[in-house]
């Protein structure tokens, strides 16, 4: 696991084999913005020791959607240390095991990249303590605004930080290459109409899901790449 700082004193990204986990700071509670893989709880909390923080003041692991390579590692670390989970209403039932993960509709050059995917290990059943819905505030960042972003999975959430121009985009958005709509939806409209949405907070930091944050002219290349992604 590689640790990045993004901003200074504040965001870090934990970057894993695959996919990313942030950790956000007000002074010494700790958000959670996503989780990694099951395998990662001892990574996330060595990386959290590291930065000279106690990971007993993980106050909240926000999950932006529900698959296994952000979901892996919250009830571990949520058991171990008190921290809430918090995830969208629409996505919660998927979380704690009792609906299967919704297949997503896949491009052809989408399939090998999917079945790559599938090797990380499935998420255990995970509780969820907070139930979120589209406007909801959250206690971090000086108020974080939950952004109901669909079409990656029904319950996918951005998590947007106006007063420090921070947009989480979990998997809507990717940075891999070029800015661009992530892959793996289920609903491909829906999910344009989500980054859209999204690249419209105009942030001037953006972190995703894969790829690494942009934080250089982020609000224009949202808008262009959003603006150029068909929406069929």
């Amino acid at each position: 696991m590689d640790l990045v700082e993004v901003l200074p004193s504040r965001l870090h990204m934990l970057r894993f084999p695959i996919g990313q986990a942030y950790l956000w700071q007000d002074g010494g509670a700790l958000t959670l913005v996503d989780a990694g893989t099951v395998e990662s709880a001892a990574e996330i909390e060595g990386a959290i020791r590291s930065l000279g923080l106690l990971p007993e003041r993980l106050e909240r692991i926000v999950l932006t959607h529900c698959h296994r390579d952000h979901v892996g590692a919250a009830g571990e670390l949520a058991a171990r240390w008190g921290a809430r989970v918090l995830a969208h209403r629409l996505d919660a039932p998927v979380i704690r095991g009792e609906r299967p993960v919704p297949e997503p509709v896949l491009l052809d050059w989408e399939i090998p990249l999917y079945a790559h995917g599938l090797t990380v290990p499935e998420a255990p059943p995970t509780r969820v303590d907070r139930e979120l819905e589209d406007g909801d505030v959250l206690g971090f960042g000086d108020g974080a605004y939950v952004v109901h972003a669909p079409g990656h999975t029904d319950g996918s959430i951005g998590v947007h930080l106006p007063h420090h121009g921070v947009l989480f985009a979990g998997d809507c958005i990717a940075a891999v290459g070029p800015l661009m709509l992530g892959v793996f939806n289920v609903d491909r409209r829906r999910a344009v109409e989500s980054f859209r949405r999204l690249a419209g907070l105009a942030p001037s930091v953006a972190c995703f899901g894969h790829g690494d944050p942009l934080t250089v002219d982020t609000a224009p290349a949202l808008a262009k790449a959003a603006a150029e992604t068909p929406g069929e």
